[in-house]
């Protein structure tokens, strides 16, 4: 195996499945690994050291959910799921468990290696981010050590907590973030219901920042679960 190869971990009980993603991925210069159940699945995530883990969470013995809370406990690796639970609150639970995105079955090869993309990127980005201070995306640039926000090189002014929500997407550029998650990064644990801050706030920073603020390019909707900044 090549040292550059990012090796993925395929937990999932459907063989053609698992068939179709360990060939489909294979093509892509991915060494795949595979599980069938949710205890493999975390034994082999701790014996591979992967980049990345793709889990179903309708696993024959234990909840996916639970395998995520477990790879949390020692690794922040990027968990992308792949479910045919398709309920908003279903999907939250798993962001929340700590997932970094969710694609609902059947899906588009195309869009799950996007996915994988951008995860393998955020895996990356936080320490250089931390090294470099310095975000960019689209026309949008953030210089997080002097705290200057602009656009097409023109300086955007933001209040404090624009500012400290635009910083929490940053910080998890890519990944998907319920409203829960972002509410208490921004405004503290007792704040977790007010979902109507969160899109209160979302809406001033898209007419800030955003072209066409009804048509967002960057800041999305990830819609009934949360937001997304895209990178």
């Amino acid at each position: 195996m090549a040292k550059s190869d990012p090796v993925v971990i395929v937990i999932e009980d459907d063989p053609p499945i698992r068939r179709f993603l360990r060939t489909s991925l294979s093509t892509q210069g991915f060494t795949v690994f595979e599980a069938d159940s949710g205890k493999q699945g975390i034994i082999e995530a701790g014996i591979r050291k992967p980049d990345l883990v793709i889990l179903d969470l309708g696993l024959p013995d234990m909840d996916g959910v639970d395998v995520i809370k477990a790879i949390r406990r020692w690794s922040k690796l990027p968990i992308i799921i792949l479910s045919a639970r398709s309920s908003e609150q279903q999907k939250i639970d798993a962001l929340d468990a700590g997932a970094d995105d969710y694609l609902t079955k059947p899906f588009g090869f195309g869009e799950l290696l996007a996915r994988i993309r951008v995860a393998l990127r955020h895996s990356i980005n936080p320490q250089e981010l931390s090294q470099t201070g310095e975000f960019a995306t689209a026309n949008l640039k953030v210089n997080l050590h002097n705290r200057v926000v602009s656009i097409d090189d023109q300086e955007i002014h933001l209040t404090p907590i624009q500012y400290r929500l635009l910083t929490v997407l940053i910080k998890n550029a890519g990944r998907v973030l319920t409203q829960q998650q972002i509410l208490k990064e921004v405004w503290g644990p007792s704040y977790q219901e007010n979902a109507h801050y969160l899109r209160i706030y979302m809406s001033q920073l898209r007419q800030k920042l955003e072209a066409d603020p009804a048509q967002p390019k960057f800041l999305l909707t990830e819609s009934g679960v949360g937001y997304r900044l895209k990178v």
